[in-house]
């Protein structure tokens, strides 16, 4: 009995010490809250898109599109988020966001767009003070949607296009 509990008490001491949930050198990290795929895509300091999921028939397609930024209210925030063509020359749909998300990171809003299951869209997000993210996502239903950084200016002139927001509620 004494050489047993002479095995329990290292025992007893090494759980105690491998299952402390209050050691500050132990990090989980949830990979949804990682959004970048591929290290070597790094968002610049606006908005940019951490998931596309898109479904339904062509002609009327649900897209479910999670966006991250630094939002600090209505001084600056994430204002849209938009699917343009491939080539980064035509608007297709634009979502307007009313208002900031700064306790809400990172936060999806849903659209719906007139498009083919089969045409490769990209999808990306807007921030009122800072534009367009860099990392966004490119794909179409019957694909998938697979994450990608864009050049600097890629598609810059469907920035002025309508819809506009109109102004932030809060």
């Amino acid at each position: 009995m004494k050489y047993l509990s002479l095995l329990f008490i290292p025992l007893l001491w090494l759980c105690s010490v491998s299952c402390d949930h209050n050691n500050d050198d132990v990090t989980i990290q949830d990979p949804i809250q990682d959004p970048i795929e591929d290290p070597m895509i790094v968002p610049n300091n606006s908005a940019h898109v951490t998931a596309v999921n898109a479904s339904g028939q062509s002609g009327n397609i649900a897209f479910n599109v999670t966006i991250e930024s630094p939002d600090t209210g209505c001084d600056q925030y994430a204002d849209w988020w938009e699917i343009i063509s491939a080539d980064g020359t035509e608007l297709i749909y634009r979502r307007i966001l009313a208002h900031s998300h700064v306790e809400e990171q990172p936060f999806t809003r849903s659209g719906t767009a007139p498009l083919d299951s089969e045409t490769e869209v990209i999808v990306r997000a807007h921030m009122n003070t800072l534009g367009y993210g860099n990392v966004a996502y490119r794909g179409s239903v019957a694909t998938g949607f697979t994450q990608e950084l864009l050049e600097e200016g890629y598609g810059q002139a469907i920035e002025t296009l309508e819809p506009q927001p109109d102004d932030c509620a809060f």
